[in-house]
């Protein structure tokens, strides 16, 4: 088993550029810190609905207004991912939706770093056994480590879940089994465990050895691991 940088092709660049937004840095950075609460807020502002501020801040009242909490980092961060999040529905649909993919990328990524390194963390990579025809689309992230690799494919909302990416998933961690590797993959999914629980329920894709980890579990990226 081996990994491999994706082809630059057309796709590739122009996603590298979406990537590579200064934005894309900024509020993944917030929402690794963040809690379940301003996760959810930043998911519900970003799919684009037309509510201005004040109404998103009457939706929420635990994190903003008399029910808050007292602590002043937790309601400074909370206004932060507001912003921050407006700034991005604000934008086109389809730029929208390239910030948000690549966003939970960089969530992803940030929070795996926190328990790898991040000279261990890596984006857009291919994993190729031998014998076996290599995939055309890439693994979002990876952990590339002897003995302990993991691949992670992520998705902002539950509808991404589909049969190509289970296949992959399972077919990748299935090869690295036959090459006496062990290779940990998982879905990473910005929504609420019950959609993606519903969703799954409806592939009948192998996904057993799939880990999944959703919107109210995303600091398990970052936890110990035996």
């Amino acid at each position: 088993m081996r990994f491999q940088d994706a082809a630059r092709d057309a796709r590739a660049v122009v996603y590298a550029g979406i990537q590579a937004d200064p934005q894309v840095a900024r509020t993944a950075t917030l929402l690794a810190d963040a809690t379940p609460s301003q996760r959810l807020l930043a998911r519900a502002v970003m799919n684009g609905e037309t509510v201005d501020p004040d109404g998103w801040r009457m939706m929420f009242p635990t994190l903003f207004g008399p029910a808050a909490t007292g602590d002043p980092v937790e309601q400074a961060r909370s206004a932060a991912i507001l912003e921050a999040s407006l700034a991005v529905a604000d934008r086109g649909e389809q730029v929208r939706s390239q910030v948000r993919g690549a966003l939970i990328e960089e969530v992803t990524a940030q929070l795996l770093a926190r328990r790898v390194g991040s000279p261990a963390v890596h984006r857009e990579r291919r994993i190729l056994f031998d014998g076996v025809p290599a995939e055309i689309h890439p693994y979002d992230v990876t952990v590339e480590r002897d003995g302990r690799a993991e691949a992670y494919d992520c998705k902002w909302g539950a509808r991404g879940i589909n049969a190509d990416v289970l296949h992959q998933l399972d077919d990748a961690r299935a090869h690295a089994l036959d090459e006496d590797e062990r290779l940990a993959v998982a879905l990473v999914v910005f929504d609420a465990r019950r959609s993606c629980d519903v969703r799954l329920g409806r592939q009948t894709a192998p996904h057993e050895g799939t880990e999944l980890v959703s919107l109210e579990t995303l600091d398990t990226l970052a936890a110990p691991r035996p």
